[in-house]
């Protein structure tokens, strides 16, 4: 089965795919699976600190194989 990742980047906002969830950080992002199922990803970064938060953010999306430097250069 084949996975492609659907990822937006807002080169203006460094927390672009990141929110507090009552003092928690969390990345969500979207999956297009077999080109027909789409899978929306929610996880737990396990933080209340948005600088860890978007370090764990960027090496989770590396790791998926999306590669981005949220300050604006691609």
């Amino acid at each position: 089965m084949s996975t492609k990742l659907s990822i937006r980047i807002d080169a203006k906002n460094p927390d672009h795919h990141l929110w507090d969830n009552h003092g928690t950080w969390w990345i969500h992002y979207t999956q297009h699976v077999a080109g027909t199922r789409i899978r929306r990803v929610r996880k737990s970064l396990d933080t209340s600190d948005r600088a860890e938060a978007r370090r764990r953010r960027d090496a989770l999306l590396a790791e998926l194989g999306c590669a981005h430097d949220h300050r604006g250069s691609r």
